[in-house]
């Protein structure tokens, strides 16, 4: 594993402290992006001249004495699927191109804003966040900085690939069903996937209604607790946002691991991972003290479920544009949404009823846990155009295949931090180790995450 470096966090301070300006944090990042992003393809969109407005705004306010807000300064950068206002929210896609642009930005970035936040641009994503690696036919490939010749990552690919290649120290993503993640394993950064209806959904492009979730992805478990404090807030207008109240985590990650019981997960997530990925969680394993394996309950009945689901929401979502302009989606996604579009509506409704009695047995297992440990991805990132990945002699489709670990997870609603982890025989790739705790304690999985993120190489 890598040392932690709190590039987000450090750079917060050096702003309050005045020791760099918030417009020299700016202008670094923005160098940064025009002198990579070539070769990433990260971005699909630069708001330069409002976060120069916003940079400035935070310099004036410290140099009037006030005080300023948590993340006063700090560069970032949203999936495209998140309104910015005065710009088309495209999801991807070539059909948003003609729909009118946003009046106002997303509940998120509102937050970020009102935190000091910089809004720098929009990221590549899969179209409509169906897919798992952003090899997007309409704004090419995103490429993964550690290999350019490999993915990024998906349905967020070009929020992972943006921190890992150090354009901006924090972005947003969507995860439906390992959106946020598979381009945190693959591309070595942060990421969480808080409790589904956590944070509001507000201002973004959907998926799956009944799955979406928001979150943030950064360049260290500091940078993630940072953003995700000032991201939470109760939002009435937000019909599945279910948080009541605010819960920081900043001050869990002082607790260390001590009282925490931490398992293993084994049966699936252990067939369906490499030696690579099963080494990561046992580095974790042995950072956090953990020596127990724990079976989850029908992870693979779970994950078909959540194909069902998705299809089906999916293809309706998109059902008038399928009959019409069906030549305008993605060839990579298309036929997944015919599909769904076609579903029957029996199929659709058992999936529902059986994800209810799964999660029950799901949060049955915290009772005796408090943490558990998977691999976030069963491989790490596999060349731009891999059709078929051979996991312990199984061949598996590889865009499906690389949700193979995530899906059960995020069907029981439960909150994930993903730490990157670096195991042997991949050519130096990384590999995410999910932290997963129970539903509304993602104090949790982050104070397991500070410790594999103080551990050092």
């Amino acid at each position: 594993m890598k040392t932690n470096v709190s590039r987000s966090a450090g750079l917060v301070r050096a702003i309050a402290t005045g020791e760099i300006s918030a417009v020299e944090a700016l202008e670094a990042s923005i160098a940064r992006i025009e002198a990579t992003d070539g070769r990433v393809n990260a971005f699909t969109g630069k708001s330069y001249e409002r976060a120069r407005r916003e940079a400035g705004a935070v310099d004036a306010m410290r140099a009037r004495g006030g005080i300023l807000p948590p993340l006063a300064g700090l560069p970032y950068a949203v999936k495209n699927l998140f309104d910015i206002e005065g710009e088309v929210t495209l999801a991807g896609s070539k059909i948003n191109r003609g729909r009118a642009p946003a009046k106002a930005d997303a509940f998120l970035v509102q937050r970020l804003k009102a935190a000091g936040a910089v809004l720098v641009g929009s990221l590549n994503m899969d179209e409509y966040a169906y897919g798992f690696t952003t090899e997007n036919s309409h704004y090419g490939p995103c490429h993964n900085p550690h290999d350019l010749n490999r993915i990024a990552g998906g349905s967020s690919g070009g929020s992972g690939a943006a921190v890992a290649a150090q354009q901006v120290p924090l972005a947003l993503g969507s995860d439906t069903n390992g959106s946020i993640r598979v381009p945190a394993s693959l591309c070595g950064v942060w990421g969480l996937k808080p409790t589904l209806g956590r944070l509001s959904r507000r201002g973004t492009y959907p998926f799956v209604h009944s799955l979406d979730h928001l979150g943030p992805l950064a360049d260290s478990v500091e940078g993630l607790a940072l953003a995700y404090d000032v991201l939470q807030s109760p939002d009435p207008l937000d019909p599945g946002c279910h948080a009541l109240q605010v819960q920081p985590v900043g001050s869990s990650l002082r607790l260390g691991v001590e009282g925490l019981r931490v398992g293993l997960l084994g049966g699936y997530f252990h067939e369906n991972a490499t030696p690579p990925a099963r080494e990561v969680v046992m580095t974790a394993a042995k950072a956090l003290g953990a020596a127990d394996w724990v079976e989850w309950p029908d992870p693979a009945l779970a994950r078909a479920a959540a194909f069902i689901i998705s299809a089906s929401e999916g293809g309706a979502l998109h059902l008038d544009d399928l009959r019409m302009r069906p030549d305008d989606f993605e060839p990579l996604s298309v036929d997944r949404f015919i599909a769904g579009a076609l579903q029957p509506g029996a199929w659709y409704v058992r999936a529902q009823r059986f994800r209810r009695l799964y999660r029950d047995k799901v949060n049955a297992l915290f009772r005796n846990w408090d943490v558990l440990l998977a691999p976030a991805t069963p491989v790490s990132a596999p060349l731009i155009g891999t059709e078929w990945l051979d996991i312990n002699g199984q061949q598996h489709p590889c865009r499906p295949a690389m949700g193979l670990l995530t899906q059960p997870v995020s069907f029981a609603g439960c909150p994930v931090v993903t730490a990157p982890m670096w195991p042997a025989g991949t050519g130096g790739l990384p590999i995410g180790v999910q932290l997963i705790a129970a539903p509304w304690r993602e104090d949790l999985a982050f104070r397991a995450a500070q410790v594999l993120g103080s551990a050092g190489p």
